[in-house]
């Protein structure tokens, strides 16, 4: 048989070689790190016999394939861990995520936190043993027949719904059995760190109409070290999660009356309005014009759009004087009404329109997340109307404003190619062409990219941006769509040059994606401490004693007169208490005044990092401040 590496090389082996074997005749390194093989593209386990042609990868930690079957491996053990201390529980579903794995069971038995102890210390035995992982393809038949005898009733239910041809495979370890397509580590022993992290609830299959499971997350890591890492990052977050510190920071807050509605409060205001007076601005000077689109608007018009076929499950209705309307959950259909609305010629194009437009999604309870996952919020939304040979210089512009707008804030990001999905509309040429069109733009931009098949949207494949937060996770925001079909199915057009009328290609874009979630991400990016331009208090004036008022709301004054937005703590509390409650609510400037102060026209200022950095006039002090504010600092 023939084995081609991904340096083009060719290796000869004798039939029925293993990946495993495979890499241990490469170099005895590379057969310690290898986890799992792509074989032809497909992600294998090291063990499995390889055909006699095939291109092959071997996969470390380091690749994803590779931490999925890590991880993978580690879901079965976590199962396996669990049949052993609580007999009887049957098993849902234990996928490797992004930065772990779960599993899911139905037992008479509430999961407290004070048993992941336990189970921690079984699997350990489990890994210990060194059990390997066994593969088995089996019929239908014998698949249903072996998991009805294990009572596994959740496990009969996934057999069922597999198509007709599609392999079925189990993998054994010691006495465990799961029904699975893999691919798994070569045995137990190969996990070094595991940790469980977490209980919560989850129905089955994600439906509310399906028993509701209990679900155990945890993760694994080769090094211990690593692991030690991912922890401190966990608790990092705990800290700055955005719930917590919004309601501490009185930024916004989520009510009973209004389960996924976000009330946003004063100070919260504060930070929209700044994100919202940037957007503006930067639009502003790419060339757009914004306009404003009704919240409800007809049936028949989603119908035209494609959104009732292929949304509806997550709409909102209503009926006015006997008729359907719906309540929209993108802003699209209404810009394309706006287009319509009057007649274009070529020398219009494009055409950006961009709005601020707040929708409405049905999500369900269960996954109602604070700001990150919510019912209604604001898309940053942008349609470009377009000649087909202005596509690449459009989606370049885009992607230059996204690029403006991450950097401002300190984002790192990387991008992604979604093609077209199941559920698509259109022929399979018009979404070659689109997706052509988006790589030959990224690639003009020299910007890398993965793909990530089958996740555009129904009418287009897109671009998207996942941004890096200050801990290191990652987050979709900006994303920009190719649409030939929206301008097919409303009839739009414009004059060419020709005097004929032509068809127009159309952007859908966004840059922060949603104003609410963003601001959830930048509440934990900064931890809550809120560079100086974005920050709802920017200086806090703080008297010594009580004969120091009048001077103090005179800075004040002044500050505010400045267009800084500034208070005074002029509680009957010792300076350091009124020092140390600034620094809490993550106030960027501290200015304490006493006599010396107050006889000189002089603050003495403290700053949030750096502490005392000592007495200026106080203009100098408002030069420092605005100038940092002009500039978004």
């Amino acid at each position: 048989m023939q084995v081609t590496l991904p340096d083009g090389s060719v290796r000869e082996y004798a039939a029925g070689t293993t990946a495993l074997e495979v890499a241990r005749d490469i170099s005895p390194k590379l057969a310690r790190e290898a986890l799992a093989a792509r074989v032809n593209g497909e992600v294998w386990d090291l063990t499995r016999p390889l055909p006699e042609q095939c291109q092959l990868e071997l996969l470390t930690f380091a690749d994803e394939g590779g931490r999925l079957a890590y991880r993978h491996t580690a879901a079965h053990v976590l199962a396996q861990a669990v049949k052993h201390l609580f007999p009887g529980t049957r098993l849902g579903i234990g996928p490797a995520i992004t930065d772990g794995f779960y599993y899911d069971f139905d037992s008479e038995h509430k999961f407290t936190p004070e048993d992941l102890n336990a189970i921690e210390a079984e699997m350990q035995r489990i890994i210990k043993a060194d059990l390997p992982l066994e593969r088995q393809e089996i019929s239908r038949d014998e698949a249903l027949e072996i998991f009805r005898q294990l009572n596994e009733p959740y496990k009969i239910e996934l057999i069922n719904d597999l198509p007709e041809g599609v392999p079925i495979s189990t993998y054994r370890q010691g006495d465990f059995l799961d029904l699975c397509a893999g691919p798994h580590l070569p045995s137990t022993g190969y996990l070094k760190a595991i940790k469980l992290t977490s209980l919560a609830g989850a129905y089955w299959r994600g439906s509310e109409a399906n028993p509701m499971l209990q679900r155990i997350y945890g993760t694994a890591f080769p090094k211990a070290k690593d692991l030690e890492d991912y922890l401190h990052r966990l608790e990092e977050a705990k800290k700055r999660d955005h719930r917590r510190l919004g309601a501490q920071m009185g930024l916004f807050s989520l009510q009973e009356e209004g389960p996924g509605f976000p009330f946003f409060h004063p100070k919260g205001m504060i930070i929209r309005n700044e994100l919202e007076q940037f957007w503006r601005e930067e639009h502003r000077k790419a060339g757009y014009l914004e306009i404003r689109t009704p919240v409800i608007l007809s049936r028949s018009l989603w119908e035209q759009s494609g959104h009732w076929d292929h949304y509806r499950e997550n709409m909102y209705f209503t009926r006015i004087d006997e008729a359907d309307y719906a309540i929209k959950p993108m802003n699209c259909p209404g810009a394309i009404l706006v287009y319509k609305s009057e007649q274009h010629s070529y020398r219009d194009l494009p055409l950006r329109l961009a709005e601020l437009g707040l929708v409405h999604r049905h999500e369900k309870s269960g996954v109602l997340h604070g700001l990150m996952r919510v019912r209604a919020f604001t898309q940053d939304d942008a349609h470009i109307f377009m000649l087909p040979s202005q596509i690449t210089a459009e989606i370049q512009g885009v992607i230059d404003l996204v690029d403006r707008f991450y950097s401002l804030f300190g984002f790192k990001y990387h991008v992604e190619l979604s093609t077209r999905p199941d559920n698509a509309m259109g022929s399979d040429e018009i979404w070659e062409t689109a997706t052509g069109a988006l790589r030959q733009a990224l690639e003009a931009k020299g910007m890398p990219y993965v793909v990530n098949e089958g996740d555009g949207a129904f009418y287009g494949p897109k671009i998207d941006f996942h941004l890096e937060d200050s801990l290191g996770r990652t987050w979709q925001c900006g994303t920009i769509q190719l649409d030939f079909l929206m301008p097919e199915k409303f009839d739009l057009h414009y004059i060419g040059e020709d005097g004929q009328k032509h068809r127009p290609v159309m952007i859908h874009r966004v840059v922060f994606g949603s104003i609410e979630r963003f601001i959830g991400i930048l509440i934990e990016h900064y931890g809550g401490a809120f560079p100086v331009w974005l920050a709802p208090v920017q200086v806090r004036v703080l008297p010594i004693t009580d004969r120091h008022k009048d001077y103090a709301f005179k800075v004040r004054e002044e500050l505010v007169r400045a267009g800084i937005r500034a208070e005074v703590n002029d509680r009957n509390d010792k300076i350091g208490y009124k020092i140390r409650a600034a620094q809490l609510e993550q106030i960027p400037y501290m200015l304490v005044v006493g006599d010396k102060e107050a006889a000189e026209g002089t603050v003495a200022v403290r700053e949030r990092r750096a502490g005392d950095t000592g007495s200026v006039p106080l203009q100098a002090f408002i030069d420092k401040v605005t100038g940092e504010i002009s500039r978004r600092e």
